[in-house]
């Protein structure tokens, strides 16, 4: 069974696509089956997994998206009342790494926002709009079968419209990437307020009738919290800057002070004993992940994750080569550890997590 997981933080610029794309890497890198799923219609996590600095990258890029190979148009049944049922979408494998594959990313999902958010805020009343909230889980859960994944790692927009709405509530567990910043810390003490009137909404549309004989049923709730990744942060001296380390310990406050208590009385925290198992802390930092600095205009051009790109790739020399495998180094290690809690998080979660 497929373990859907979401990356989302309605502040921009906290590097969620970053995140989904070298996490993915690492779980297939480990021989798990991973989808990656581009949600945003900003398309970054598409660019990035596909790669657009070439004419012959823009030209292959074309040809995917002359067919069905998209997530808009794998939801247009739904949402454009077309005469045939959803279908499982024909993700892309992502070159260099077995097992990772690529749900793409579409502009034009933006033009659903609307439309789904009347439907999931008058679904009870309106028969036509019945099988729109259940549509986006019905095709994460058609196409995950199809290409046998044991994770969908979604890659959400910087929003808190319907998409993201349904999104979160259909996951069953979400990260928190955050900067070392104040925005950061005003995100979280905006999400202590948002996603207990998300939960109380997808309780309800899972208890709805109508939407659970639609064509696309909605899902029972079964979200949980991951934890927290912190970034983008300097490092001098093999240590974080004063100023990081002030903002790094602002936003574990917050988080542990606003938001686990509003997700403890909504039901998405698991057994306290599954985190301790873990070794995660009452912050819920899973991974502090320092500035890629030129490693990751690298990593975009090769379509490659910062820690698995290769000497030739690099095209560095002397003592500037080393620091930077030295680096890389420290980047799979964090990685690898946090794909490790994820997986043992995710694995252990079915025998304790129980929705309410």
């Amino acid at each position: 069974m497929v373990q859907k997981i979401a990356l989302f933080n309605h502040k921009g610029g906290v590097s969620k696509t970053t995140t989904a794309f070298n996490l993915g890497w690492m779980f297939a890198s480990k021989g798990k089956r991973v989808i990656l799923v581009d949600s945003d219609p900003q398309c970054n996590l598409t660019g990035m997994a596909l790669g657009e600095e070439t004419e012959d990258d823009e030209a292959r890029i074309q040809e995917i998206y002359n067919t069905a190979s998209n997530i808009k148009t794998g939801l247009a049944p739904a949402f454009e009342s077309q005469p045939r049922a959803i279908e499982a979408v024909d993700c892309i494998p992502v070159q260099g790494r077995d097992g990772l594959f690529l749900l793409p990313g579409h502009v034009g999902l933006a033009e659903y926002e609307v439309t789904l958010g009347i439907a999931q805020e008058l679904s009870g009343s309106i028969q036509a709009l019945k099988n729109l909230p259940g549509s986006i889980n019905d095709l994460l859960e058609k196409t995950a079968a199809k290409f046998n994944a044991d994770y969908i790692l979604i890659d959400m927009s910087p929003s808190l419209g319907s998409i993201n709405q349904n999104l979160l509530m259909i996951s069953d567990f979400f990260l928190v990437p955050t900067t070392a910043d104040f925005f950061s810390v005003m995100a979280i003490d905006s999400l202590a307020k948002v996603l207990p009137r998300w939960y109380a909404w997808a309780k309800s549309a899972s208890s709805l009738k109508i939407l659970r004989e639609a064509n696309y049923p909605f899902p029972d709730f079964n979200l949980h919290f991951l934890g927290t990744i912190v970034q983008n942060y300097r490092i001098i001296r093999g240590k974080e800057t004063t100023a990081f380390q002030t903002w790094i310990e602002k936003i574990e406050v917050s988080v542990s002070e606003k938001l686990i208590p509003a997700l403890e009385q909504n039901h998405m925290m698991l057994p306290n004993e599954i985190y301790r198992n873990q070794g995660i802390a009452a912050n819920f930092t899973l991974a502090k992940i320092s500035n890629f600095n030129s490693l990751i205009a690298l990593s975009q051009q090769h379509r490659t994750p910062v820690y698995d790109l290769t000497p030739q790739q690099l095209k560095q020399r002397g003592k500037v080569l080393v620091n930077n495998q030295t680096k890389q180094e420290e980047f799979r290690e964090t990685f690898s550890n946090l794909a490790d809690k994820i997986i043992a998080l995710s694995s252990e979660s079915p025998v304790y997590a129980v929705s309410a």
